[in-house]
């Protein structure tokens, strides 16, 4: 990470919060106590910011052993949209919405890849949690060959809760996984629909399967049993194309 992607110290971190700044994630050093502190944790609990507890040496690495009292926060160079209203304004379209959601995708390449993806196959939004999703970083930026700036993304504290607001207007969730009995071309992908991807390791999580409209799968024809996350996602995203413009 570079510095212009740093803020460190407790207080402009606090500031930076409190003014609502895409913060991917916060690092605090192990240990550290006191009133500030104390506040910088309810601060991070009440807006869902990813926070994680480090060593001295990883803060030192990161601002190259400026004075960074023990807290540093990533910024995102993207802005992330509020689920919600997202949702709303492409409703509001008079085109047939497709959203992206992406379930443990924590590469940040892969994920550039896929935000670029997206962006060519008319992707509406993108939609990722809070915890647990890969940061936008100067990488995904530049894997993503600037899309990054194009695509509305939107993180939201749970995927299930995104699923169930989706649901109820009125869009279709098809999940990709090898478990499904379908294959992708057996989806009828002509009415308002969102993807949902999971990681290349666990696939989409149990709970969230359980919870979608249709499950799909790729045939594949060699040993390999499955893509790079990246890839698959584009596949699912031009067979929407293909079905839409045919």
């Amino acid at each position: 990470m570079k510095d212009s992607q740093l803020i460190y110290g407790v207080r402009a971190v606090l500031e930076a919060i409190n003014a609502d700044q895409p913060i991917n994630k916060i690092f605090v050093q192990k240990g550290l106590k006191g009133e500030l502190y104390k506040e910088l944790e309810s601060s991070v609990r009440k807006s869902g910011i990813g926070l994680s507890y480090v060593p001295i040496e990883k803060l030192n690495r990161l601002t190259r052993n400026n004075n960074h009292q023990g807290v540093v926060a990533q910024i995102s160079p993207v802005e992330f949209q509020q689920f919600e209203t997202l949702v709303e304004q492409v409703l509001a379209k008079e085109e047939l919405p497709l959203f992206l959601l992406l379930d443990g995708v924590s590469d940040v390449r892969n994920f550039g890849a896929i935000i670029r993806t997206a962006e060519c196959s008319g992707v509406h939004g993108i939609i990722v949690p809070k915890n647990g999703a890969a940061p936008i970083t100067d990488d995904t930026v530049k894997t993503s060959a600037g899309a990054a700036f194009n695509v509305p993304i939107a993180k939201v504290d749970h995927l299930k809760d995104a699923i169930f607001y989706l649901q109820s207007s009125g869009i279709v969730i098809t999940g990709a996984t090898e478990k499904a009995e379908n294959d992708i071309y057996q989806v009828d992908f002509k009415q308002p629909t969102a993807i949902i991807m999971g990681s290349e390791e666990k696939g989409i999580s149990p709970s969230t399967l359980s919870s979608i409209d249709h499950q799909a799968k790729l045939p594949l024809m060699g040993k390999i049993g499955s893509l790079n996350v990246s890839v698959a996602c584009g596949v699912f995203l031009y067979e929407v194309v293909r079905q839409r413009t045919t």
